[in-house]
């Protein structure tokens, strides 16, 4: 891990809402009873969870005293601007004249600013992974290696991709995009319940039947399911081979989450909504699952690695989420993955990596099934200047 001191300090932060909106709406069109509200908000009836029309994202640009620039990326569908604001008004005051080589420190240091609080989720660590992430980026760019090579030396150079959710409006079509990708050397995928029209069954009856036995199938279930239906699903699902079911329970439901794993016969992954290792351990240690799903723009590189790192001392495996971003933290995931023995796969947005993959340049690349994980100092990504005409910064 990291050591030494770099004699550098953080001089200045700024935060920035990056523009990653789109003709349709994340997840595909709006379903039947489905509307957008004046804030610009829908809420799918699928997994009763919101979604804005426009996506977009939240960006840092974080500055040392001697001039050395670190980026760092979170999620900011939902009211990006009160993550925004937490940085603005608490974090950066207790950030400003750290040394960027204390990255871990620093980390822990602003959890414990309000832990006993219950800040122990939500804006607020999202707010502290866009700083973690930035400060990594620092310290590779100082010490003139990749993260994957602070985070303990880089395992593999190419991380295989699944190609995450199927936008089209109908079945058939959605079968003919997964069968598109495949021709592209892309063998590992997944669809989502809530655009499931005809249920999960047909969804991946018709899939497998479009792409044959050899693939991989994944199911997000987008905690819709009480423990009892998610179980009685998977039954039902056996006979065509999911690769794994994702999410099927209320996050907050840990024993029926662990419920679920014990009498299933897939695998069940989660992990997507967790912070923390604190978080990831009420499940990890209670056997509630069987492949860990980190999102880099919650936990940031820190807790990533931690929550990584757990998993694989209880033998799971680290398939990491991948959530709507510019490239920033989608390049962060795929450095903490490959630093990985149990990081296996990484999930791969397809609709939104690929409109915006020039946000980042070009460098991050994810072709024949894989991403290539960059070697180059730091994240190995900077916005590129079409990311910077989609930027809008948030005044302090």
């Amino acid at each position: 891990m990291i050591g030494g001191n770099s004699l550098d300090q953080v001089k200045g932060i700024e935060v920035f809402i990056v523009d990653l909106s789109q003709e349709k709406p994340y997840l595909g069109s709006l379903r039947e009873g489905e509307k957008v509200n004046e804030a610009g908000y829908l809420v799918r009836k699928g997994n009763r969870t919101v979604y804005p029309v426009k996506n977009r994202s939240l960006v840092v640009r974080v500055e040392t005293r001697d001039g050395v620039v670190g980026w760092g990326e979170t999620y900011g569908l939902v009211a990006p601007r009160a993550t925004a604001e937490i940085i603005h008004d608490l974090l950066v005051g207790f950030v400003i004249g750290r040394d960027p080589f204390d990255v871990e420190r620093v980390h822990d240091d602003l959890y414990d600013l309000m832990r006993v609080r219950g800040y122990t989720g939500g804006f607020y660590h999202d707010a502290i992974a866009a700083i973690d992430i930035a400060l990594w980026d620092i310290v590779g760019k100082i010490k003139g290696v990749s993260v994957s090579e602070l985070a303990g030396g880089r395992r593999v150079e190419r991380i295989p991709a699944y190609v995450s959710g199927l936008p089209e409006d109908t079945l058939a079509e959605r079968c003919e995009l997964a069968q598109k990708w495949q021709a592209q050397g892309f063998d590992s995928f997944k669809f989502a319940l809530p655009i499931a029209d005809e249920g999960a069954v047909e969804e991946l009856k018709s899939l497998r039947e479009a792409l044959g036995g050899n693939a991989r199938i994944a199911a997000d279930l987008h905690w819709s399911l009480t423990a009892e239906e998610s179980i009685d699903l998977a039954r039902e699902l056996s006979s065509f081979n999911p690769w794994f079911l994702e999410a099927p329970v209320a996050p907050e439901c840990i024993e029926a989450l662990r419920k679920v794993a014990k009498q299933c016969e897939q695998k069940i992954a989660a992990g997507e909504e967790w912070r923390t290792l604190h978080e990831a351990r009420m499940r990890i240690d209670r056997e509630a699952c069987h492949i860990v799903q980190p999102e880099m723009g919650h936990t940031g590189i820190t807790e990533f690695l931690r929550i990584g790192r757990h998993a694989e001392k209880y033998g799971l495996t680290v398939i990491p989420h991948a959530t709507i971003g510019s490239g920033i933290f989608l390049a962060a995931s795929l450095q903490a993955a490959a630093s990985l023995d149990c990081a296996t796969d990484h999930e791969y947005q397809h609709s939104i990596f690929g409109p915006f993959r020039h946000f980042t340049g070009d460098r991050l690349r994810c072709e024949e099934g894989a991403f290539t994980v960059l070697d180059a100092p730091g994240l190995g990504v900077e916005p590129s200047e079409a990311m910077k005409k989609a930027i809008t910064l948030i005044p302090a």
